[in-house]
């Protein structure tokens, strides 16, 4: 092995020029050195690219697993929130029932008023705990998004297109609507 070494410097001792140049490149050796080069940026560009791909697919992937996990919590919360829905719009005739008794006791029987008062309350607040809030309409503009016309009465000017009378409460269970308030009109 030394001896190939001893030859190789000695080969290069006399490709050196009497001034002490290195002898100049030929177009070969550049085309080769470049095909070299050019071989050797190409797997850390084409690593470079592909590190870039698994980033981009990597990013990509974590957002659409948040996005699910985000809509997966929403539509759990909205679940939990509208479970009772039906439970509730079940109770409201009840609570109607119990305004028209409340209603329809004579003052005479004011303990029996009273109980009455007294087990609507209850049920009002346990309602409230839930979200469910009675509409107030009365005297109010009628809309159509709140409130279902039973029927319209002839009334003076500034009463027009008003609610003049609830015929049935309305209900909204926070935001929702679970029950159109049932109302006379003015026209």
């Amino acid at each position: 092995m030394m001896e190939k070494n001893a030859e190789t410097e000695k080969e290069l001792e006399n490709n050196i020029d009497a001034t002490g140049d290195v002898p100049p490149v030929t177009n070969d050796e550049t085309e080769i050195n470049e095909d070299l080069h050019v071989k050797m940026d190409d797997p850390t560009s084409k690593l470079k690219d592909d590190l870039a791909e698994a980033k981009d697919k990597y990013i990509r992937l974590y957002a659409e697993f948040e996005n699910h996990r985000k809509r997966t919590a929403k539509e759990k919360l909205d679940l939990i929130l509208s479970a009772n829905e039906d439970l509730i719009r079940m109770l409201l005739p009840i609570v109607d029932d119990f305004e028209r008794a409340e209603k329809a006791i004579n003052e005479s029987d004011a303990k029996n008023i009273e109980g009455y008062k007294l087990i609507h309350q209850k049920l009002k607040r346990l309602l409230e705990q839930y979200g469910v809030k009675q509409m107030d309409v009365n005297e109010s503009e009628f809309n159509p998004d709140l409130h279902e016309a039973i029927t319209q009465i002839e009334v003076e000017d500034e009463k027009k297109g008003k609610i003049v009378e609830t015929m049935e409460a309305g209900y909204m269970l926070r935001d929702k609507v679970i029950r159109f308030a049932k109302v006379v009109v003015g026209k």
